[in-house]
């Protein structure tokens, strides 16, 4: 008899995304690369970031498929689980979102809850790329000049961006913002009232939030919803 396999891991990828990049690029890139992520994480304030029982005010994002995000209407079927990302062509963006959708999405589709993806990408500049690559069937929005990620205390200006990846010209184009301005990875829970329930952010782009986790605070705020 087979043994049952163990559940897949972003983290797994990410690492393996990392090895590759040890193996294939030239020192001085990986080195960049390595101490941007390094900066990030040392930057990271966890006091300046949204906190659970926090109020969220409405909010709307175009939808990278032509719609409207809005969070009211999301929130009369239950729960919504807010995903920011950095933009359509992250490398790591590109694992995430497929897992999201494969390890994530489909029990919160059947619990009733709502998964949406955000990112600074304009619709515009091919925000529908990364749904469309990866067939997703969760949407995705765009924040429009951060104001969402600001107004949760998630974004960063980077003013160095590693070679092999866009420079902050190009990611100014994509983003609408001019700056190389991006949310911090992270995952935000806010139920029917409105209220936040759950907070991870990963300052790192490379360590984010594994849906295990995400399954195990939406069990217990239903849990706590049903005392």
């Amino acid at each position: 008899m087979s043994e049952n396999p163990q559940p897949e891991s972003l983290t797994a990828q990410f690492e393996a995304l990392h090895a590759e990049r040890v193996r294939t690029w030239n020192p001085a890139q990986l080195a960049k690369n390595i101490d941007t992520r390094k900066a990030l994480v040392a930057a990271f304030d966890p006091d300046a970031v949204v906190k659970v029982g926090d109020r969220v005010e409405a909010f709307a994002l175009p939808d990278s498929t032509g719609g409207t995000i809005d969070l009211d209407r999301l929130l009369s079927d239950g729960p919504v689980v807010l995903i920011f990302f950095r933009y359509a062509g992250c490398p790591a963006c590109n694992l995430a979102l497929p897992y999201y959708d494969r390890q994530l999405r489909p029990a919160l589709t059947a619990e009733g809850t709502t998964l949406v993806a955000i990112s600074p990408h304009l619709v515009e500049k091919g925000l529908d790329d990364i749904r469309a690559r990866h067939d997703l069937h969760f949407a995705v929005a765009s924040d429009e000049d951060n104001r969402l990620a600001r107004r949760f205390g998630i974004s960063f200006a980077r003013g160095e961006v590693p070679a092999g990846q866009p420079t902050p010209g190009w990611i100014g184009e994509l983003t609408g913002t001019g700056t190389a301005e991006f949310p911090q990875p992270a995952v935000i829970i806010v139920d029917s009232d409105h209220i936040v329930r759950f907070v991870d952010v990963s300052p790192d782009w490379l360590d984010r939030t594994e849906a295990p986790e995400i399954l195990d605070a939406l069990r217990q705020i239903r849990t706590k919803a049903a005392a």
